[in-house]
């Protein structure tokens, strides 16, 4: 029976404020690298849920997504398995909202930082995604999508 494809689906929030980008510094299998708060779609969350959830849990920033910089797709070899790995990423833009300094950051996650684009751009070899910089980028150049474009069908919040 031939192997069915699957990317992994991600979420990322880019957050500027001041000129600065919101970033988190986390552990991974290839050593300590810098991303925006980005992570998985869980089971039974619209990409937008995700996106505000990952945001929360990474920075401990309220998130409220306002439009969809882009759709992405990269792949990777992981260092960890030797994997090839590919990613389908909706990156999203909006606005910061309360911060919650008590509260614990997800594991692995070290600290966060607001750096400006050219900062970003000096340490692409920290960079956790290709698509950090193309992100960031694509934002200043102003590229939004209205969150209108997505559709949550009803039944993916059904439990079976």
């Amino acid at each position: 029976m031939p192997r069915t494809w699957k990317p992994n689906v991600t979420v990322a929030a880019v957050i500027e404020r001041d000129g600065k980008f919101l970033l988190i510094e986390e552990e991974t299998s290839d050593g300590i690298r810098l991303n925006q708060p980005a992570g998985h779609l869980d089971p039974l969350e619209s990409l937008e849920q995700a996106v505000v959830r990952e945001t929360l849990e990474e920075t401990a920033y309220d998130f409220t997504p306002t439009a969809l910089v882009g759709m992405y797709m990269s792949r990777y070899r992981s260092a960890r398995t030797g994997q090839l790995v590919t990613f389908l990423r909706f990156a999203f833009c909006g606005e910061v909202g309360s911060y919650y300094p008590e509260r614990p950051l997800d594991e692995g996650i070290l600290r966060t930082h607001w750096m400006t684009r050219d900062e970003i751009a000096a340490c692409r070899e920290r960079h956790r995604s290709p698509l950090l910089l193309t992100c960031v980028d694509e934002y200043l150049a102003g590229k939004r999508a209205p969150l209108e474009i997505l559709h949550t069908h009803v039944s993916v919040f059904e439990e079976v």
